[in-house]
């Protein structure tokens, strides 16, 4: 995939980022006004293009000194398995390179992916929420 641009910006038109979303089954799809204000407010976005097409994202949010978190990182699975995502997230890393802490919730088939990445699973810590999305 070397016809990829990566991106640093905050706009995004609607039908782009509900394409995105749903194309891995994520339920903020569902809320794509919603998710354009959301990319307005994150710290960091970065995002991958083939063409006009959004085929990932990375967004995360910090506390400017210490902690960054990684909120989201999905790849449009016709784009899976090309480094896009090793990408996004390396360009995070060298972004937050002085803190003290990067850390993510992962779910259970992406575990290996981000211990590829660098980072590791907490043996005390435990991910929790309030929340009306299901996934």
């Amino acid at each position: 995939m070397d016809n990829i641009e990566y991106k640093d910006i905050h706009a995004f038109g609607r039908d782009e980022l509900e394409r995105l979303f749903m194309s891995v089954e994520w339920s903020s799809g569902h809320y794509p006004d919603k998710l354009v204000e959301v990319m307005k407010n994150y710290e960091t976005v970065y995002s991958a293009w083939d063409g006009d097409r959004l085929v990932g994202m990375i967004c995360a949010m910090d506390d400017g000194v210490m902690t960054a978190y990684v909120h989201y990182l999905l790849v449009d699975p016709d784009y899976q398995h090309h480094g896009i995502g090793r990408r996004l997230v390396e360009m995070t890393k060298e972004k937050y390179k002085d803190y003290l802490r990067i850390l993510l919730v992962a779910y259970e088939d992406g575990i290996k992916f981000y211990e590829s990445c660098g980072f590791s699973r907490s043996d005390h810590g435990f991910p929790m929420y309030i929340t009306e999305l299901w996934t």
